[in-house]
């Protein structure tokens, strides 16, 4: 051990059998010895009590300073891909490739100590290919990680040579008592599996380690490929099964498979591989990933989402999205804009265009990129060029003077200073339509579109740039209005009050949309974040629920009726919340 390391005392930890102390107290020491080898190998073979000496070190750091584990990856069952997604939510990148997440470590500041059990047990995915080997995540992934001078780990290896032995630290457990891995036939792990009243396997109350094993062990045994293809055309087994062999089994390109399952599964797959035991979550995500692509699979997995607190609605992945609002006043549309500027309306409820292209004119061409309407025939506009610009129907001069004098009030603003210059557009209100205007140096600015005002409410807010801003009115009258600074906060300001004095969020990613409605639940916030999170923040409460979205998000709208509208470069989509159960634990 180096000279200055202090191990912790091992009577300070949970209990350890007598025969296991001394290789307590080792994997102690390394864990404790920042100076010393980096990478610490646990050996022996089955039953030994590896993976339990891995659970008893990450036992003992909880609550006490010393040694922290950033992250704790079994590996069984895990490809290079899978490995790759699991460790990157772990450490807080959330799901990335196997490069990506090498680049993200590689400038991660903090001293890393992972711990990896069961790595001899890593594959998945048919024999012949390289994805069903151990080997493979250690070339591919696991040798890169260990090169990194700041990261630290403790691997399990059981008795392989996956790892070299120089220079490292090892720990032997010796041959244990446990009997060697279950080799249960197809067939014997079929026989476990429950049946429902019509006769079709109940894969939600078979044994874990059989929905865990009896994909793996299908693609072993069944030449023929029979019982492959059954589980991948059962969709209970879909939403039950090993999540990670799934991922592997579908990237095999031989494999037929029902419909577009292949591409459906993709879509969802880094997000399904989070939630191994709640099938509610993974039947909602699956079919939010069906929806709009594959219609058997989205139709057979709707009841079950739609139980889940949020389920798909309806999704248009044909439509790319450049700026998203509500009409208000009630119509239940939503005004829309693509890439080429064009703005069209379309049904809230299904997502259905309405047939009505805008009647909203402008001298030049314009791209926007964030939209407040004030009603169906008049919005400003916020352009690629950061530029607000008012966009009204030709008869109506009363409206296009109001909206330009709010367009011309921040265009001079801007002129006169760089901090003024305008980075942020959204809308809101139900009593009267509101813009809310952020700019590069922090301040939010409320107009009301509905009577002419001279100046806005501003108050600033940030000390960075403002990237999203929205505002909602509620019932007992007041008009609350909420924003996101480049710094990764959300503020909340009512508009006859000054701010809150601290941020209602601080993350390290930046915000891409912000939606706020005044639902029967209360008024809730919709956040969406750069790392692809979505949170709705209950803001009577304070409690905020993490909505596992599948796509990116660059624009974003509420109804209070709990509807949440999603736009990217993507597509549109429509997701139902149930208020009712959003803030139950």
């Amino acid at each position: 051990m180096t000279v200055g390391t202090v191990t912790p005392d091992i009577a300070s930890w949970p209990p350890l059998d007598d025969e296991k102390r001394a290789a307590g107290q080792q994997l102690l020491d390394w864990a404790a010895d920042t100076e010393g080898p980096r990478l610490c190998l646990l050996r022996g073979a089955e039953g030994s009590g590896k993976s339990g000496l891995l659970a008893w070190l990450l036992a003992g750091t909880v609550g006490r300073p010393g040694i922290t584990v950033h992250a704790t990856v079994p590996s069984a069952g895990l490809t290079t891909e899978t490995f790759a997604w699991e460790l990157g939510r772990q450490l807080g990148y959330g799901t990335l490739s196997p490069a990506r997440l090498l680049d993200q470590v590689g400038a991660d500041e903090r001293p890393l100590l992972l711990l990896i059990p069961d790595l001899h047990r890593a594959g998945a995915g048919p024999a012949d290919l390289p994805s069903a080997a151990p080997e493979t995540l250690v070339t591919e992934l696991l040798e890169p990680l260990l090169a990194i001078p700041h990261l630290r780990a403790a691997v399990e290896v059981g008795r392989s040579g996956l790892l070299t032995t120089d220079g490292v630290e090892v720990i032997d457990l010796g041959d244990g008592v446990g009997k060697g891995p279950d080799q249960a036939s197809y067939g014997d792990l079929v026989a476990t599996v429950p049946h429902t009243p019509d006769d079709r396997p109940d894969w939600s109350r078979a044994p874990d380690a059989v929905r865990r094993r009896i994909l793996d062990v299908a693609l072993r045994t069944d030449d023929e490929g029979a019982a492959v293809r059954g589980l991948l055309a059962d969709p209970g087994f879909l939403v039950h099964g090993s999540a990670a062999a799934l991922t592997a089994t579908l990237a095999d390109e031989r494999i037929p498979v029902p419909g577009r399952l292949r591409e459906v599964w993709r879509r969802a797959a880094p997000e399904l591989t989070a939630y191994h035991t709640d099938s509610a979550e993974r039947a909602a995500l699956l079919h939010a990933a069906a929806v709009g692509t594959d219609p058997h699979l989205t139709e057979y997995l709707r009841p079950l989402a739609q139980r889940h607190w949020w389920s798909a609605a309806w999704a248009r992945p044909d439509l790319s999205v450049t700026a998203l609002a509500q009409l208000p006043g009630g119509e239940h549309r939503l005004l829309v804009s693509d890439p080429a500027g064009r703005l069209r309306t379309y049904d809230v409820e299904s997502g259905a265009p309405d047939g009505t292209a805008s009647s909203f004119t402008h001298p030049t061409p314009v791209r926007p990129r964030s939209v407040a309407p004030r009603d169906a025939r008049s919005a400003l506009l916020l352009d690629g060029s950061d530029a607000l610009l008012p966009l009204v129907t030709e008869d109506d001069p009363t409206t296009a003077f109001a909206l330009g004098r709010i367009a011309e009030h921040h265009g001079s603003a801007a002129l006169a200073e760089e901090e003024s210059l305008v980075t942020a557009l959204g809308s809101g209100g139900s009593r009267s339509a509101y813009a809310v205007v952020g700019d590069r140096g922090g301040t939010v600015h409320v107009w009301s579109l509905g009577e002419y005002q001279d100046v806005p409410r501003s108050y600033r807010v940030h000390e960075q740039p403002v990237t999203a801003v929205t505002c909602v009115d509620t019932a007992d009258g007041l008009t609350l209005t909420f924003s996101a600074g480049a710094d990764g906060s959300v503020r909340l300001w009512e508009v006859s009050a000054e701010p809150m004095p601290v941020p209602v969020q601080q993350r390290r990613y930046r915000t891409t949309a912000l939606a706020a409605a005044d639902t029967p639940a209360g008024p809730v916030l919709a956040v969406a974040w750069s790392d692809g999170e979505l949170h709705l923040w209950h803001v009577l409460s304070g409690r905020v629920r993490v909505l596992p979205w599948l796509h990116g998000c660059d624009a974003l709208t509420m109804t209070p009726e709990g509807l949440l509208v999603l736009g990217n470069a993507e597509g549109l989509y429509g997701v139902r919340l149930r208020l009712d159960g959003l803030w139950e634990e």
